[in-house]
């Protein structure tokens, strides 16, 4: 296979006859290597997108238009900074821009740059003024909040009336929420004095022009740098959302990032749409076994243990960071807003992610047909150190556990399970079937090579159910469609997330010779270099894996995956890899399929969690909020009802009979730190209403 980095380097080797640069030595002054660095960085960037993306793009004034309309909704994606005159004026590069990438040019950008800092200057008078007049929560007026529908205003008069509401909207939410949280410490004895509504709305504003104020010192503080990679990607991100360039130190960050960027909690968190939400817990970790911070939740406030909150809306997300982390044993309260619209404060208490919690473990359900039940967080493998662990020897293990046990059925738990390793998705599948393809992975020239078990023996044959949700992805939607398509198990939940792409990442420095080091550091290009395909032909891009007993959960409406991506890859087919799909004979799939539908259609809390997702799916749908108290409050309080009814019901659900594996109960002994972690795994798993559901399908189909 003829890798980007050879590619790369090759281009390296050549680059004074690519760059036409053989004639003359890098500048020495700052501004000229600024500019020749510019020019070096993105024809690298042109000549590795075109030369090693799966599916390269062709540079021309469609591309450009794309290009632009991806860097204009990033600049201000809210419109709050630039008029329509400005965008009038940016417009006329809307078709060259493809040039201007090619040939180094920044012309464009520069001119974007000079108008976007004149508007920021102009928007942060308007902030002030407007916030130093109280606001009037009693007159009935409402808001766009969704940003797809707005407009650029025409005047500046019109741009300061959208921030009013903007300001407004957002004092509107702190102050309903002060009242909530007073009304509530009245039910308990409050110990701090009452305040009343005009001096919580004076708080608001308060609070809100401090932030404002750290908003913009940070937006004029920001380098060049900054604004430049947000330019880049919005040329590289149009061949897939997944391409992307960082900057060196945004791939410093990056790879702390990877590595336990926020140990102290255990979450890591992504900045879009101006809030920062969190993208995925660390299994293991003090917010895993906390148990109430969820992947899609916003972070509105942070606070040091009983020190008064700080909103981090608006701020950047490696302030927010810092504020996150903490020692050991220290406490932060955040300040969520739920996907159901609802508020909470969590508390956690920080700590070292323990990485043993983010390996396979396993629990015995008791009955008269005992099941067994994994919980695999990721297809984890440790590439460095020779007979290090990995999920797929890890995984046969528990199974060999399970079985010595006489597990009559086995739950395979992948939800949340964000992939990893494809090789252990091989070594996995072979553990329920006999032999045969598992993936096909393609590049984007000559055929699909094809990964399979070749192992024809079979370490549990027995009815099998793999639980997935929608973030369940990459690595594990391959594992549940080949349990699909081999018609080995059923597959239970929602839809995964879509994903079915490879990538890479390439050092820039590589490409040039040693000639170029003035230039240097370039950074890293991510690229997209492979596609993974089911054994059935079909790949998971887009569509994901559907399940074969759909459980109803609070996404199960919204608009989320990889096809609510920008410029995703598209859906596609391949031939079909040659495989013998499973006798189920003794676990009669289909039936068990209808039988699971009609059961979940009549069950009261499935039927309460949907009717919560189809109320949040109107929520997101109507965009447009109430800046009248009176009114959003009450609105508040009735997503508050309806999700407490939800909580209470789940309550009140019989919990499962679970045990402690033979093995567990030996290996916890005396370590009392394993084992409180093992308990809050245990008492998670006894009420999980969707454990309990694929427990029912496989009891009933033995």
């Amino acid at each position: 296979m003829f890798s980007l980095k050879t590619k790369l380097v090759t281009y390296g080797t050549a680059a004074s006859v690519v760059f036409g640069i053989a004639s003359y030595k890098l500048l020495e002054t700052d501004g000229a290597l600024r500019d020749q660095k510019n020019e070096v960085l993105t024809k690298v960037l042109v000549q590795g997108l075109s030369s090693a993306h799966y599916s390269p793009e062709r540079l021309d004034d469609n591309f450009s238009k794309k290009a632009f309309n991806l860097y204009l909704e990033r600049l201000d994606y809210n419109k709050k900074f630039l008029l329509q005159s400005d965008v009038n004026q940016l417009m006329a590069y809307q078709t060259q821009l493809d040039d201007e990438f090619k040939n180094g040019s920044f012309k464009f950008f520069d001119l974007s740059m000079g108008i976007f800092q004149k508007r920021l200057k102009e928007a942060e008078g308007y902030y002030k003024e407007i916030l130093d007049k109280p606001f009037d929560f009693s007159t009935e007026e409402t808001i766009e909040v969704k940003p797809e529908k707005l407009k650029f205003a025409s005047s500046p008069a019109e741009l300061k009336e959208e921030w009013r509401k903007y300001l407004k909207y957002q004092a509107l939410i702190r102050v309903a929420d002060a009242i909530d949280s007073q009304e509530k410490a009245d039910s308990v004895a409050a110990k701090e004095p009452k305040k009343s509504q005009q001096e919580i709305e004076a708080d608001a504003r308060k609070k809100l022009r401090e932030n404002y104020d750290d908003l913009f010192k940070r937006m004029s503080q920001l380098e060049n740098e900054d604004w430049r990679s947000s330019y880049l990607n919005s040329f590289a991100n149009i061949y897939d959302p997944h391409t992307e360039y960082y900057a060196p130190k945004e791939k410093e960050d990056f790879d702390y990032e990877f590595s336990g960027r926020l140990e102290g909690i255990g979450a890591l968190l992504q900045e879009k749409d101006g809030v920062i939400k969190v993208s995925e817990i660390t299994p293991g970790s003090p917010s895993y076994l906390q148990g109430e911070l969820k992947p899609g939740d916003v972070i509105l406030k942070v606070a040091q243990g009983n020190q008064p909150p700080v909103d981090i809306q608006g701020m950047r997300i490696d302030k927010a960071v810092s504020l996150i982390r903490g020692k050991k044993g220290t406490e932060v309260r955040l300040h969520v807003k739920k996907v159901d619209g609802t508020m909470r404060v969590i508390s956690i208490i920080r700590d070292v992610v323990v990485r043993e919690e983010g390996y396979a473990k396993s629990l015995m359900i008791k009955g008269q047909k005992p099941i067994g039940y994994i919980h695999l967080p990721a297809f984890y493998a440790d590439f460095k150190n020779q007979g290090g662990r990995n999920s797929g020897k890890d995984v046969a293990a528990e199974v060999e556990k399970l079985k010595a046990e006489n597990a009559q059925g086995i739950i395979l738990d992948l939800r949340n399970n964000g992939g990893g390793s494809l090789q252990d998705v091989v070594d996995m599948v072979g553990l329920f079937i006999k032999s045969g393809p598992v993936v096909q992975v393609k590049s984007a020239n000559g055929p699909a090579a094809v990964l399979e078990d070749r192992d024809a023996q079979v370490q549990f044959g027995g009815p099998l159910v793999v639980l997935v949700n929608e973030n369940s992805a990459s690595a594990s939607e391959i594992m549940a469609a080949a349990i699909q398509d081999y018609k080995r198990g059923l597959i239970v939940g929602s839809s995964t997330y879509g994903k079915g792409t490879v990538q890479q990442f390439f050092d820039l420095d590589q490409v040039l010779p040693a000639s170029f080091d003035a230039v240097k550091p370039l950074g890293h290009l991510k690229l997209t270099t492979q596609k993974y395909y089911r054994v059935s032909g079909k790949t998971v891009q887009l569509r994901g894996v559907t399940p074969d007993v759909v459980l109803p959960d609070t996404y199960t409406y919204l608009k989320y995956g990889e096809k609510e991506q920008d410029y995703a890859l598209p859906f596609d087919e391949i031939q079909p890899a040659k495989f013998n799909a499973w006798n189920s004979a003794n676990f009669p799939i289909e039936k068990l399929k209808v039988s699971a539908k009609a059961r979940i259609e009549t069950s009261p809390t499935f039927k309460l969690i949907n009717d919560n997702a189809l109320r949040l799916k109107e929520r997101t749908e109507n965009t447009t909020r109430s800046l009248k108290l009176s009114t959003y409050l009450a609105e508040e309080r009735r997503n508050q009802q309806e999700s407490k009814k939800l909580e209470t019901l789940r309550k009140n659900i019989p919990q499962l009979d679970v045990a402690t594996l033979k093995p567990d109960v030996t290996k916890l002994a005396g370590d009392t730190a394993a084992t409180a972690r093992f308990q809050a795994f245990t008492r998670n798993a006894k009420k999980d209403l969707y454990i309990q559901e694929a427990v029912t399908i496989l009891r009933s189909g033995l």
